[in-house]
């Protein structure tokens, strides 16, 4: 029986994760991916925040530049530039054979969710890394340019467009995983991991009525603010905020999640804001740079939801 989920984007929600895994067993926590940034590039069908999470459990991620893997090469993406091919989108020759067996076995019929779960042992992985759908969601960031597949507006054009808001197409035809579904009527509690609530967490929440089941759940969920001193550890979610009109504030984020979360796990150079949200507070250090720091915080992630639970 699995005790925990773990809702998670990419290289923030995975460094969450990997500390969770050292504190909880395969059977205790499993992990939703988010496929909101998924698209085929090049012929091969590519899901960006599953394989961040796949590298990182495996000990094999790109530590220095937070996503790919450790030791790549790239002659691929050399020879496709000398032929004049599209290659703002880097693919490493250790990546593109993931990318190609993943691509092939989706041909084949299989799931997205058996594809991964195949991967991902293959790599070692024991915990269960769950696509938030098998079906179909994609992100579109509706910018001042128009709109913009997620890929496109965040790597192609390094997320200069000014936002305007986001659109989640499929999510309302889509289902939610069945693996996700069937483990939460016995889950402890929920943890959101401190991806871009935006675009990591959202296309997730999306989904169907998965945010009116999950709030009416009955356990503890707590949120890890992605946020700290106004400012975003990674990623463009404070550049997101400023053109929405959204002040930089843990507090924001925590009031985006509304009545879904019970919990907020606030930085310590937020402290000020400790007792002035809507939801219970806690005070931690959050920003993640040694294993050990990953490791702290899921523990004190876990402590919270106890507390809640009490």
């Amino acid at each position: 029986m699995t005790d925990y989920l773990a809702i998670t984007g990419g290289v923030g929600g995975a460094k969450l994760a990997l500390g969770l895994s050292h504190i909880l067993g395969p059977g205790q926590v499993a992990f939703a991916a988010n496929t909101g940034d998924d698209f085929e590039h090049l012929g091969f069908a590519i899901s960006p925040d599953i394989d961040t999470l796949t590298y990182t459990l495996a000990d094999l991620a790109n530590k220095t530049e937070g996503w790919g893997r450790t030791d790549e090469t790239w002659d691929f993406m050399e020879a496709l530039q000398q032929l004049g091919g599209e290659t703002w989108f880097k693919l490493g020759d250790r990546d593109l054979a993931l990318h190609a067996l993943r691509t092939e076995l989706l041909k084949r019929g299989q799931t997205l969710t058996e594809v991964t779960r195949t991967i991902s042992e293959r790599f070692g992985v024991a915990h269960s890394i769950l696509p938030m759908s098998d079906d179909a969601v994609r992100t579109t960031v509706l910018t001042a340019d128009g709109p913009l597949a997620f890929q496109h507006y965040f790597v192609r054009d390094r997320c200069r467009p000014a936002v305007r808001g986001f659109e989640f197409r499929g999510a309302a035809e889509a289902r939610l995983n069945p693996l996700i579904t069937r483990l939460l009527p016995d889950l402890k509690g929920i943890i959101i991991c401190p991806s871009n609530p935006f675009v990591s967490i959202d296309p997730l929440l999306s989904i169907g009525d998965t945010r009116n089941v999950l709030r009416t759940l009955g356990v503890p969920i707590v949120a890890i603010s992605p946020i700290v001193a106004g400012t975003a550890i990674k990623g463009p979610t404070a550049k997101m905020m400023r053109e929405l009109d959204i002040p930089l504030s843990a507090a924001k984020v925590s009031e985006h999640y509304g009545d879904l979360i019970d919990g907020f796990v606030l930085d310590q150079a937020d402290r000020d804001l400790q007792g002035t949200l809507d939801v219970p507070t806690i005070v931690s250090q959050t920003v993640m740079v040694t294993l050990q720091d990953r490791i702290d915080l899921a523990g004190t992630a876990l402590e919270f939801i106890d507390s809640l639970t009490a």
